[in-house]
């Protein structure tokens, strides 16, 4: 059942009160009618149209599952990013908190905060002292828009030793480095 045909049944209202009813509990026309209010007839109309449809069984129950399907159908498709990983697990799980290059939330597991942490700090060249309003701009950037701060993330950053800092300046201490084979 498409997610049309499922909102044009429940777009006439004395439908949407019998499926209400029966999400509720209701088991029987007469309880249908209890609980909505409509008249025997109203309640035997809708219900056919229901059945017919099949968003209610012979039981008077109604399909929940034809929701879920005709939610994922409708979903919109979102492309997953290439964030250039080797390893498929440490991609899977930086693409779930970040999306077009912003950090939407921390992940409660510390291994999975540490990749996406990791993530984060290739933002800074290794070698390279920063001052503390740069490093707070690249950080803004980052959490721009999402659940996550900057100065909390630049604090994860000094935690998981991937940044370090001294006398108001900041310097990437830590996480993995890219390394071209220049040889080819």
């Amino acid at each position: 059942m498409t997610p049309a045909e499922i909102v044009g049944l429940l777009a006439e209202p004395d439908r949407l009160r019998v499926v209400a009813a029966l999400v509720l509990g209701a088991r029987t026309p007469a309880d249908v009618g209890a609980t909505t209010g409509l008249a025997p007839r109203e309640v035997g109309r809708a219900l056919q149209k229901l059945q017919a449809a099949g968003l209610v069984d012979d039981k008077l129950e109604v399909r929940a599952e034809l929701f879920k399907e005709a939610a994922r159908s409708a979903a919109p498709v979102v492309p997953v990013e290439d964030l250039g990983y080797a390893d498929p697990g440490v991609e899977q799980v930086v693409a779930r908190f970040v999306r077009d290059g912003r950090l939407l939330s921390f992940p409660a597991q510390g291994a999975k905060r540490r990749m996406v942490l990791e993530h984060v700090a290739q933002s800074f060249e290794p070698g390279v002292r920063y001052p503390e309003r740069e490093v707070d701009a690249v950080l803004r950037a980052w959490t721009d828009g999402g659940a996550a701060d900057h100065a909390t993330l630049r604090r994860y950053l000094v935690d998981h030793q991937l940044l370090a800092r001294d006398a108001g300046e900041y310097w990437r201490s830590g996480g993995w480095i890219d390394v071209l084979d220049e040889s080819d």
